[in-house]
């Protein structure tokens, strides 16, 4: 059983920690800029009080309030039970129990285990926004307590920002799903934050997000020999209310165990509908002493909005190897989503990759109560 579980989280990385509250890209339909409804300029993470209205007036299945009735304090903190007594701070728990099935070539594993846990805080006045967060979340088989992300950041009334601190870079999508090849791959995962300082411009129909950093966070305390220059940009484009593109660029420099290494990609986003999102992106990677040969990734995922709060996903992946493109994964995820009420989703995953050298699968069911008060 110890060698399943460990064979299915080096082939799906998925208990890296999935974050509190995580961006959705299938809600392009309402809105396509991240900070609408998160403090945060790459998504995730804490809601504003706005995006925790947003998810109870037009997200969740249930407690919507009547036309005629006031909206009560349900969204907010704790249920609303300070009232207003936190002045300009806002403040998140976050928790996510998981049940973990995965079978690899008749290798089977089954694992039950809290995700994450943890609180989150925002104090924005004014043009400043000052960010922490502190949970435990487990690392390479063991939970440790820490500040994932930290930052502050002042943005200006013309558009123009600031921040610096710990965070995630921006690149491409930001899926919930932080195991798909578009993120993990890339280094972007949940655990692959980075001290960096982030200047970005924000217009009318355009986002441009450049970051610069001495690399990977935990590299400073841990001295594992990931420590390495990053940067990265992120340039937005609103091609109509419902129609985005985003160009990416990636820079990492070598490291001790880590030769220079970046990825450029480019995604658009449609939703045709109040009901259905789609999402494309594709990348690829460079990777030095690999004779000028590249990898690339790709992915679709389609989001589709059966009732109220239910939402069916479909994403097509692929991978493919340096030096050999016949080489990688093909991975088939699909995935329910409910948000019955505000406070409270059920996330259904399951994911079928296969390797396409070997034509060895490898199945994984992951199920997620994601209770965000």
């Amino acid at each position: 059983m110890k060698r399943g579980a460990t064979l299915v989280l080096a082939a799906i990385g998925v208990v890296g920690g999935a974050g509190g509250a995580v961006a959705e890209p299938l809600f392009l339909w309402r809105h396509a800029r991240c900070t609408t409804c998160h403090f945060s300029p790459t998504g995730g993470g804490l809601l504003t009080p706005y995006g925790r209205s947003l998810s109870r007036e037009e997200l969740a299945t249930f407690g919507m309030s009547g036309g005629s009735q006031q909206p009560g304090r349900e969204h907010e903190f704790l249920f609303g039970l300070l009232g207003d007594s936190l002045g300009p701070v806002s403040v998140g728990i976050g928790l996510r129990p998981a049940h973990l099935e995965a079978d690899s070539a008749g290798l089977g594993s089954t694992r039950n285990f809290l995700m994450n846990a943890d609180i989150t805080a925002a104090f924005r006045h004014g043009n400043w926004t000052l960010y922490g967060e502190l949970g435990r979340q487990p690392r390479g088989g063991d939970a440790r307590i820490a500040s994932f992300e930290h930052w502050a950041a002042y943005k200006t009334e013309a558009g123009f920002g600031v921040r610096a601190g710990r965070f995630i870079p921006a690149y491409g999508i930001r899926l919930a799903d932080h195991t798909a090849f578009t993120r993990a791959l890339l280094g972007l995962d949940n655990a692959d934050q980075v001290y960096g300082l982030e200047l970005s411009f924000t217009g009318d129909r355009h986002l441009l997000q450049v970051s610069v950093g001495p690399g990977h966070a935990d590299s400073f305390f841990d001295d594992d020999g990931r420590r390495a220059f990053t940067a990265t940009a992120r340039w937005q484009v609103d091609l109509r209310p419902r129609t985005v593109l985003v160009a990416s660029g990636l820079f990492r420099d070598a490291s001790d165990l880590d030769p220079r290494s970046g990825a450029a990609g480019l995604a658009l986003g449609i939703a045709p509908t109040s009901r259905l999102s789609l999402w494309t992106q594709g990348d690829a990677r460079f990777r030095e002493g690999t004779s000028g040969e590249r990898a690339y990734t790709l992915l679709a995922e389609a989001a589709f909005e059966a009732y109220r709060g239910v939402w069916l996903r479909l994403s097509p992946q692929l991978r493919t190897e340096f030096g050999d493109a016949s080489a990688g994964v093909f991975r088939l995820a699909v995935g329910l989503n409910l948000l019955p009420r505000t406070h409270c989703n059920v996330v259904l995953s399951y994911y079928d990759d296969r390797d396409r050298k070997t034509d060895r699968t490898t199945k994984t069911l992951l199920a997620q109560l994601h209770l965000y008060l």
